[in-house]
């Protein structure tokens, strides 16, 4: 249990930013999903589509530190090349 009026503050910021990067992580992962699924139905558009809405969340989660920018370029790149082998 904290004492000190500080560490009292700090589990209070620390709840704060937990409830956040919970919601940033779910939407990011809800869109990676979106996309998963538009490559398994094998519609190259909406594939597209969904990649493109799905970066951003990606990037964002990444800037914010939800995940780290390595992965997030990972991610990115491994959905990217499995969009572009559904257009061959």
């Amino acid at each position: 249990m904290a004492n000190t009026k500080s560490a009292k503050k700090k589990t209070r910021v620390i709840a704060r930013r937990t409830e956040i990067n919970k919601s940033r992580r779910t939407r990011m992962r809800s869109e990676l999903r979106g996309v998963d699924e538009a490559i398994a139905s094998g519609d190259r558009n909406a594939a597209l589509a969904a990649l493109k809405a799905a970066e951003p969340h990606l990037m964002r989660a990444a800037r914010k530190g939800v995940i780290h920018h390595k992965t997030a370029s990972r991610k990115v790149s491994r959905l990217a090349h499995q969009v572009a082998k559904l257009g061959k």
